[in-house]
């Protein structure tokens, strides 16, 4: 991570299908997945892909992002990040207190409410390993509560939010996003430089805001911005994401997994799980675990279908740990009530010493 920010002050659905939503239809279910894999396409490519007009795509798109119900974001990419998951038990009087000042950090750009010994899971974003030591020893030491904690540091991404689909586009409509071409691969790999920060910033709020916008809002001109942007994505400098809300998009039980993988084996059964449809996060980690899953599932009563498609999968490993997320109160800088609906956008930021 290479900038710096403070503290705020304060059900059974088809495996890889999306699942039947009460509250978005299955356009809209489409338009997100086509947002999800290219997320600064104009409207014309979405909505030929699609079959909408232009106008009506963009105007869905308005009412999905209005209502909180789907919004584009941008970030560093975890592989040039130091990311940890840090897992905090907190005294019952002053968990509610404790989560609604985490949720305002700017470098834990994650929380969630989980069952288990730990209330609480962050996922936090420092410059370097010094940092996570800080936030462990000074910022959550600092707060009235907190009773014990527990750091994971993320060293290998196997799979990471912004890679998870919907699942709701056919062949024929992912070719139209691509005009029947593969999607370019990625080249080469560097950290985000200092002097990008006010751009990342800008695109952390809306991935989509046009380089016009861009330009007037950091003071660089459009082709600044447009040389500058292609640049960060081509060499995986930042993710450009689309997110949900999990509740109504028909996914409402979110479950973290932590395993135990032979250490010749993690390479392997980490690429191999990755591709599995309800995995959001796919990360080896340091810890009494080395490898973190993080599930997103229609009911609870899929999680036994799930571990068993696992074990299938990684013969020799070992699930040591599962804890169901009973409130996901932060994802990626947005504030989110019960169903998932982001109502608040708190900037990514990183832990500095």
């Amino acid at each position: 991570m290479s900038f710096s920010a403070a503290i705020s002050p304060e059900s059974g659905a088809q495996l890889g299908r999306a699942p039947d939503s009460a509250g978005l239809t299955e356009t809209d279910l489409a338009l997100m997945e086509a947002l999800q894999v290219r997320p600064r396409a104009p409207w014309t490519r979405i909505a030929a892909a699609l079959g909408l007009d232009p106008t009506s795509a963009a105007r869905r798109w308005r009412r999905l992002t209005d209502s909180g119900l789907a919004w584009l974001t941008a970030y560093p990419t975890p592989l040039t990040s130091t990311i940890g998951y840090v897992d905090v038990s907190c005294r019952p009087d002053a968990l509610e207190g404790i989560t609604a000042r985490l949720s305002r950090w700017e470098c834990v750009f994650d929380v969630q409410r989980t069952s288990g010994d730990y209330q609480l899971l962050l996922n936090v974003a420092a410059h370097d390993l010094g940092g996570l030591d800080s936030f462990l020893n000074h910022g959550l030491a600092a707060l009235d509560g907190v009773r014990a904690t527990r750091l994971s540091v993320g060293t290998n991404f196997f799979r990471e939010g912004g890679d998870w689909l919907v699942r709701a586009l056919d062949q024929r409509q992912r070719s139209v996003l691509f005009d029947g071409s593969p999607p370019e691969s990625p080249k080469g790999l560097s950290r985000l430089r200092r002097s990008d920060l006010s751009l990342l910033l800008a695109l952390n709020a809306d991935a989509r805001r046009s380089c016009a916008e861009l330009a007037r809002e950091t003071g660089l001109s459009e082709t600044a911005v447009r040389r500058r942007l292609s640049r960060m994505i081509r060499n995986r400098e930042l993710c450009l994401r689309c997110d949900l809300a999990h509740g109504l998009a028909g996914w409402p039980v979110i479950v973290t997994y932590r395993l135990n993988v032979p250490a010749g084996e993690l390479e392997n059964f980490g690429g191999i799980i990755a591709g599995l449809p309800q995995i959001r996060l796919c990360v080896a980690t340091t810890g009494r675990t080395n490898l973190l899953l993080s599930v997103w599932l229609n009911s609870t009563a899929e999680c036994g279908s799930f571990e068993r498609a696992l074990s299938r999968r990684l013969t020799g490993a070992t699930v040591l740990e599962r804890a169901v997320t009973l409130s996901a109160v932060k994802r990626m800088g947005r504030l989110l009530d019960a169903d998932g609906v982001m109502f608040d956008r708190v900037p990514i930021g990183a832990w500095s010493r």
